[in-house]
């Protein structure tokens, strides 16, 4: 078994510590750690962290094999620290059963670059009319925790109801994409100022917040849990809070672009700005980062939503929506938390590691950098600053709204149970 010394890494952010891998798991924590035959990882200054865990990722196999694959995706994963994601169930065809979520898992196993746990459907084929199977997938080889029709809303309150009373029974979560499809019919931006000036059709902040209130309610009658995705407004924020004020059991994520970017962007007619939901305004970022500081938004979820060049590159009205973000994730919490002094790193752990993992009973991941502990592992070059370059991206798509921009931070290594995936910025 092989031994992998990390010498003098600010574990979590604190004091610089050495770190001693053997084999699968963390040998050792302490000062002035030596191991015969070791290699060594020289870490003075830069900060070691669990493995991050993404509860919110498209990759797109099987059926969109052009914007992503699992062997991509994976490789996009672990460029950008992650040892973990959960992949979205709105393929071709849908993750509605147990052959189809076993086929992703499978895939992730082969490809190894990182965990791979699948996320199945609500409902049959995404449409909303009637539950999928959520009891097999959960009992298949790829044990599904996690359900959602993600890409579209639950908005049927019977069914969202059947699914939470469902899922129950074996500890599993509903996460909702809160979007009342009728207040968004033919929405193509923010509703707001910068929507009425450029004619676009405006998205409601109420589109998400009547779900929202809607769902931990229900939740709550039901004793459930309920996850809201990609949460984007100072409104939603404000229900969140309340309901975990009254004890409901809901956790929440937000997305780095949209702890960055706001609505203004837009203006350019740049479709790569487009995305589900979309850019808010400046008082919707202000929000959203005061309430993951405070712990009202559990968890940052990158929403890695990779699109082949054709289906960017058109007419605002025609482009697809979403963003890749896998590989920029925590550059840009790095900005927007960190170097602003809302969290430290240790913060940054428990919302991309500890809790996606815990929120997703991912086994194995999220765990403390501690003797024992398996090693899954990222360290982080924070002192590094540099402009995004999509043409080197691991992902198969380039779709990012950073491009050109200078972003803070570089993953510079990642474990994945003690083998190295990425060293030195590089894959394995």
């Amino acid at each position: 078994m092989s031994k992998i010394l990390i010498r003098g890494a600010k574990v979590l952010g604190g004091a610089p510590q050495d770190v001693l891998i053997d084999g699968e798991v963390v040998a050792e924590v302490g000062e002035g750690l030596s191991a015969e035959g070791a290699e060594v990882v020289e870490a003075a200054g830069k900060v070691l962290l669990p493995g991050l865990v993404d509860l919110h990722t498209h990759l797109r196999e099987p059926g969109r094999e052009d914007s992503e694959t699992v062997l991509t995706g994976t490789r996009a994963a672990a460029s950008g620290g992650y040892t973990a994601v959960f992949a979205m169930a709105n393929t071709f065809p849908v993750a509605d059963t147990a052959g189809v979520v076993e086929q992703v898992w499978r895939l992730g196993k082969e490809h190894g670059y990182c965990d791979v746990q699948p996320i199945g459907a609500v409902t049959v084929g995404l449409e909303g009319r009637k539950l999928a199977e959520l009891g097999a997938m959960h009992e298949s080889a790829a044990g599904v925790t996690v359900f959602s029709d993600d890409g579209k809303c639950v908005d049927d309150a019977v069914i969202m109801r059947r699914a939470l009373e469902y899922v129950k029974a074996f500890g599993g979560v509903v996460a909702q994409h809160a979007q009342e499809p009728r207040l968004t019919e033919g929405a193509q931006m923010n509703e707001g100022v910068v929507s009425a000036e450029l004619g676009l059709g405006g998205w409601p902040a109420v589109a998400e917040e009547s779900v929202i209130a809607r769902d931990v309610l229900l939740a709550e009658h039901v004793g459930s849990r309920v996850h809201i995705c990609h949460l984007s407004t100072a409104g939603s924020v404000e229900i969140v809070r309340w309901a975990k004020s009254r004890g409901i059991d809901v956790t929440a994520e937000v997305t780095p672009h949209h702890l960055l970017l706001t609505d203004e962007l837009v203006r350019t007619y740049n479709p790569v700005y487009k995305v589900n939901p979309p850019l808010r305004t400046e008082r919707d970022v202000r929000a959203l980062r005061e309430a993951l500081a405070d712990g009202t938004i559990d968890i940052v979820a990158t929403d890695h939503a990779p699109h082949p060049h054709e289906d960017k590159d058109c007419e605002w009205a025609a482009a697809a929506m979403g963003m890749v973000g896998l590989e920029t994730a925590l550059s840009v919490v790095q900005e927007t938390m960190v170097d602003t002094g809302l969290l430290d790193w240790a913060a940054v752990a428990d919302r991309m590691s500890f809790a996606p993992a815990r929120i997703g009973r991912a086994a194995g991941h999220g765990r403390p950098v501690s003797a024992g502990e398996p090693a899954n592992l990222t360290l982080v070059d924070t002192e590094y600053r540099g402009q995004v370059d999509p043409a080197g991206f691991a992902s198969r798509s380039r779709n990012t709204p950073y491009e050109g921009r200078e972003l803070p931070g570089r993953v510079t290594h990642t474990w994945l149970r003690g083998k190295a995936t990425l060293v030195d910025g590089k894959l394995t």
